[in-house]
């Protein structure tokens, strides 16, 4: 039996066990190859820190890694590339996501907030995920990007096509949304070359065409990951955020007592629920030791840091949600050189969220307790999220 079975159903008990037994295990990988995986906190944020562990394929064993295969036009992104492409390019887009630039966007990202709760009525049940949870960073990553308001469902199906495929879809899905999309940003990218605005993608095809900068893979690239990620991991931030205090209503009643409690609540939500079970996978570029375990160059390594956010040696009590906790160190946005992008923005939206959340309304409950998670490890989230409401008289 592999030793990652149970992963997609019960992950922190399969952490539980894996690390307990040991610091790295050999496990078939979500391709069905060969793999290693790494749990435990000092060995996971050490390896997500290590130079000698490639996010470049071009490092893997020759007949080893497969996964997802993407057009060359969407593959130069950031989550292939090592020093010193990577460092060009990420400081490059860095500009975007800078503290001055997210305390500007939180006026609107409030404004969107209010409009999907408005659209709630005053009392009922909804599913969050669907009326709440993905289309606010849909709309605020679009707005960023100047992707036109009907264009954006699609992107939303597309993302959700190749994060977490439905079984039941037809041979093919997953590809036929790659054409879709590159498609898509092919013509957004000639419109706006022709027309520029006052928008992010405006301003890296000037990066591209005025300083020749970013090749043009590298300028197609940026645009998909930057929509796909900034979407994708703020869509399970938010909706696990609300799932947990849900689930624990003295911390969810603490909360309200205490808003301003928020930002450091927010660390600690994606500390215990993260939007991800793995990170990016990588390959040694020689022999690598970690936790006493040497892994050959070349070979699939994967560290997980939603294993790591729940090692005991780090967070006492790990499988409890506490708001109070000092969840700093928390590993779920990355570490190192290819921390992820924008993490200010995921924790901007998730704050902003879950206040206008318990703002608009005095009473929120699960309204079915019968969860389904996402059969992805890349997006550890929420197929729905059913809740009844009743808003507060004003």
């Amino acid at each position: 039996m592999d030793p990652a079975d149970g992963l997609l159903d019960h992950p922190y008990d399969v952490y539980r066990r894996l690390r307990d037994t040991a610091p790295v295990h050999r496990i078939a990988g979500p391709d069905g190859t060969p793999a290693w995986l790494v749990t435990r906190y000092d060995d996971v944020r050490a390896a997500l820190a290590d130079p000698r562990l490639s996010l470049d394929k071009r490092h893997a064993t020759a007949g080893t890694y497969k996964g997802f295969s993407l057009p060359p036009a969407l593959d130069a992104n950031l989550l292939n590339m090592d020093p010193p492409d990577h460092t060009r390019i990420r400081r490059l887009v860095g500009r975007a996501f800078t503290p001055r630039r997210i305390e500007q966007l939180r006026a609107p990202i409030r404004r969107t907030a209010d409009r999907l709760l408005d659209a709630l009525g005053p009392h009922g049940t909804a599913d969050l995920v669907a009326s709440y949870a993905a289309p606010l960073p849909i709309t605020v990553i679009c707005d960023l990007l100047g992707i036109p308001d009907e264009h954006r469902m699609d992107f939303r199906v597309w993302t959700d096509t190749l994060v977490a495929p439905d079984p039941a879809a037809p041979p093919g899905t997953a590809k036929e949304a790659v054409v879709a999309m590159l498609g898509y940003l092919t013509r957004l990218l000639a419109d706006k070359r022709r027309q520029p605005a006052d928008d992010l993608l405006s301003d890296l095809i000037a990066v591209r065409d005025e300083g020749d900068r970013l090749s043009e893979d590298e300028l197609m690239s940026l645009a998909f990951l930057i929509l796909f990620a900034g979407y994708e991991n703020t869509v399970q931030l938010i909706g696990n955020a609300v799932l947990a205090l849900l689930q624990h209503p003295d911390q969810l009643a603490a909360l309200r007592a205490d808003p301003a409690r928020l930002p450091a609540a927010v660390e600690e939500f994606a500390r215990y629920e993260g939007p991800a079970l793995f990170a990016i996978r990588r390959f040694p570029v020689e022999d690598v030791t970690i936790g006493g375990v040497t892994i050959p160059a070349g070979e699939t390594v994967w560290v997980s840091p939603s294993a790591a956010n729940r090692d005991p040696s780090r967070f006492p009590d790990p499988d409890r949600l506490d708001l109070a906790r000092d969840a700093s160190g928390h590993l779920s946005l990355g570490h190192g050189i290819h921390y992820c992008l924008g993490a200010p923005l995921a924790r901007a939206e998730t704050e902003i969220a879950v206040a206008a959340l318990l703002e608009r309304f005095d009473e929120l409950a699960l309204a079915d307790e019968n969860l389904r998670w996402r059969r992805s490890l890349r997006a550890r989230g929420l197929v729905e999220l059913q809740v009844s409401y009743t808003r507060k008289a004003s």
